[in-house]
């Protein structure tokens, strides 16, 4: 008889061993209380003009910008490997933006022809597309700006609800406004459904914080903001309560799926975004987490894959439904 499972001693011998359950893979795999699946997924994807281009993102090993051509094949991989859903992100050549962001509704412009690329191509995909202004913008700010600096809220909403109808138009499935302006999910609803765009779906970015986590984002859309900061309109990352009136605006205002960005170091948010509403919770992995962990999986201080996983599972045992990952092609990978 093992030690294990002797009872020669008589001092320890509680009625309740947890460890029972955890002795076999198989036993672990029963009573596992959360599983990530590759439904749980969504890639966000770089866009920029031209072709034949794939430039890797410095700050994000593994992460590129795709020309179009490129992208579509890419798409049609991570189709096939049972990713549902991508975001599209893209990259505006200086030439082309402006104080105003004339190019984020054109309906010519870069968004709009590869959304209806994708469509045709892959039209299974489902397509979600940002609603900011910071990739248009000289200034690098997800709104107009004044002479002082100050940004604009309600004639931002303006442009906002133009970009919204534009992509609407190319065929998007869900429009994504992360900006933080406030109304603006209403705004964008209301001009929805007065189109006829009633099918298109508005995944709200509801609790967007100010953080330090979105530098290699930045870096791979070239959008840093050009002065001060986003912290008059983008959240104050020591709040919560503040995360719950967000929420409830954006669904009161319309929003079908609602979202938690960045997602690690806020998992207590997801939890109580989760207990607060019926409707699905998404959190966006964002790049500089990714980054962090493909540094350390670099340099061999970590087990990559393991803490890849370990960290999804945690966005979902905090209550995420969706959660948008620059690991979504390696983890579908994983799981297969």
């Amino acid at each position: 008889m093992s030690p294990e499972n002797s009872t020669t001693d008589k001092s320890l011998n509680p009625f309740q061993r947890p460890r029972r359950l955890r002795r076999t893979a198989t036993l672990r795999r029963m009573v596992r209380e959360n599983t990530l699946t590759v439904n749980d997924l969504i890639y966000p994807m770089f866009v920029t003009e031209g072709e034949g281009q794939l430039v890797e993102i410095a700050s994000m090993p593994g992460c590129y910008r795709y020309s179009l051509d490129l992208l579509l094949k890419e798409i049609a991989e991570v189709s096939e490997l049972g990713i549902n859903a991508i975001a599209l992100f893209p990259v505006i050549p200086e030439n082309k933006k402006d104080d105003t962001a004339t190019q984020s509704y054109n309906p010519d412009g870069l968004v709009q022809q590869t959304v209806k690329a994708i469509k045709q191509a892959i039209p299974e995909i489902v397509v979600i597309t940002d609603v900011a202004l910071d990739p248009f913008t000289t200034h690098g700010h997800d709104g107009l700006v004044d002479e002082n600096g100050t940004i604009l809220n309600d004639h931002t909403v303006e442009v906002l609800v133009k970009m919204a109808l534009s992509q609407a138009a190319a065929g998007t499935n869900f429009v994504a406004p992360s900006d933080m302006m406030d109304g603006r999910v209403g705004a964008i609803r209301q001009a929805l459904d007065a189109e006829g765009y009633i099918n298109v779906g508005i995944l709200a970015y509801s609790a967007k914080y100010a953080s330090a986590y979105y530098g290699p984002f930045r870096d791979a859309l070239d959008s840093a903001p050009k002065f001060g900061d986003k912290k008059t309109y983008q959240m104050d990352a020591a709040n919560a309560k503040e995360a719950l009136k967000e929420i409830e605006l954006d669904i009161a205002e319309g929003a079908d799926i609602v979202m938690v960005k960045p997602a690690l170091a806020y998992l207590d948010i997801i939890c109580q975004v989760k207990e607060a509403t019926n409707l699905p919770v998404a959190a966006y992995n964002v790049s500089g987490e990714y980054a962090m962990i493909k540094a350390a999986g670099q340099m061999g201080w970590i087990d990559e894959k393991q803490v890849i996983l370990e960290s999804l599972t945690s966005m979902k045992r905090a209550g995420a439904d969706l959660i948008l990952t620059y690991f979504a092609k390696e983890v579908a990978l994983m799981l297969m």
